[in-house]
């Protein structure tokens, strides 16, 4: 988020959480004084949570602490004990998944409350990339903690991948984007309705199938 348009947009749609990213490296940069009062807007029911790549702990706890974010999110080289001097903040390790990827890497991050899982792409940013990866390294992922599935997800593929995964969140950035930072209200629209169909879709189908003696009526 970077415009006060997109956070109304967002949480009028239904978002649970709304990213603001600190890496000076990326077009989504947005300075910390100028998300602080983005992030006031918020309402409380929505969590709000820093990006951040490879930045001093320090500097972290002093941003989060001006910006006012619930929860912090981490795509560089952080380490376990890096997380550790974070304290109890909420904080959610980035994971750029390749075909050799190993799920029980997360094990190691065991003060992490989440796991976002994105795209790798050689040479490519710490995350962003818009590049799907196999899902079924998610399916397993899910073994070792609270799974955000993201890389590549838009209107059209979320509901598959939710309905595929199961995952505990989604993540969408460049799908929702004419340009790099530069998101459009009815892409986030369409977004967490089709996010929020395939939700719904998945609790109708555990009801059903927990439900003694309940049987599919046939269609005439």
């Amino acid at each position: 988020m970077r415009r006060a348009e997109e956070v109304e947009v967002a949480v009028e749609a239904g978002a649970d959480l709304l990213g603001f990213n600190f890496w000076p490296g990326t077009s989504r940069y947005i300075p910390p004084e100028d998300a602080a009062p983005l992030i006031r807007a918020v309402p409380s029911h929505v969590s709000t949570v820093g990006v951040f790549v490879d930045e001093t702990p320090e500097r972290v706890l002093e941003i989060a602490a001006q910006t006012g974010v619930s929860a912090l999110q981490f795509h560089g080289s952080e380490t376990p004990e890096y997380f550790d001097r974070l304290g109890s903040w909420r904080k959610i390790k980035a994971f750029k998944v390749r075909n050799d990827f190993e799920p029980a890497e997360l094990r190691r991050y065991a003060s992490a409350y989440a796991f976002l899982l994105d795209g790798w792409v050689a040479g490519g940013l710490p995350g962003g990339t818009g590049r799907v990866f196999d899902w079924s390294h998610a399916e397993r992922a899910k073994a070792y903690g609270k799974i955000i599935l993201a890389g590549g997800l838009n209107a059209k593929n979320v509901g598959e991948a939710i309905r595929k995964v199961e995952p505990w969140g989604v993540d969408v950035c460049s799908g929702v984007e004419i340009a790099p930072g530069r998101k459009t209200p009815e892409l986030i629209r369409e977004f967490i309705r089709a996010a929020r169909e395939a939700e719904q879709q998945l609790v109708s189908s555990r009801l059903e199938s927990s439900t003694p003696g309940r049987q599919k009526q046939p269609q005439s």
